[in-house]
């Protein structure tokens, strides 16, 4: 039996509840439906599957071929799409971009994050988009690097103009960019939540205090 939830969060109250009819995995072992997730847990869905996020107040789909990490009031999409409903202001972020409900009310938006652009919908009511870090965007960049996307609008943002270049490895098997090897997601599973989880000497990994 595969026990899906960290041994440092053992005891903690569930942040959600993933949905799923197969094809979903959890930190890199597949989930059974009604499955608890907490803050920092890694969610990979496959093609032709989805799934289904439940917390207080918000509701998130989380579409095939997507890879995300659940972070308690966000959700950081590394690529893939996501369809949010939320009264509590549930927000998405992709890169520097941050996807924000305007008033804390009944909030319905669309987020995509394909082949390095970021596509934003608002369904019901608006959204910002606030731009986060120190790039400085290119002047073609300017007019959308954020701002507000009205209740029936949808805007694009290319992530190299706005965010800037992804940094270069320095040499083989270092630095690697997630974005870069999203794309092999559906068959190096175990490569992606290295890559995503473990990262480097400088960072810690929220799923076990222990190393592999």
């Amino acid at each position: 039996m595969v026990v899906l939830v960290p041994l440092s969060l053992l005891g903690q109250a569930p942040s959600a509840i993933v949905h799923a009819e197969g094809g979903v995995w959890i930190n890199g072992y597949e989930a059974k439906d009604s499955t608890a997730i907490f803050s920092g847990d890694l969610l990979e869905t496959k093609p032709g599957f989805s799934a289904n996020l439940s917390l207080e107040g918000s509701a998130v789909l989380v579409q095939a071929e997507s890879v995300a990490k659940f972070q308690g009031d966000f959700l950081a999409l590394d690529h893939g799409a996501v369809a949010v409903e939320t009264s509590r202001s549930f927000k998405v972020k992709v890169n520097c971009l941050t996807v924000v409900p305007v008033a804390n009310q009944w909030t319905q938006y669309d987020v995509t994050d394909v082949n390095g652009t970021v596509q934003v919908a608002a369904r019901k009511s608006d959204v910002n988009v606030e731009h986060e870090g120190a790039h400085k965007p290119t002047e073609n960049a300017e007019a959308t690097r954020g701002g507000t996307v009205h209740e029936g609008e949808q805007k694009s943002y290319r992530e190299s103009e706005v965010c800037g270049a992804p940094a270069q490895p320095t040499n083989p098997g270092q630095g690697l960019n997630p974005k870069w090897i999203g794309v092999g997601a559906a068959v190096g599973g175990g490569i992606l939540l290295c890559v995503l989880l473990c990262g480097g000497s400088s960072s810690k990994s929220p799923i076990s205090p222990d190393k592999p």
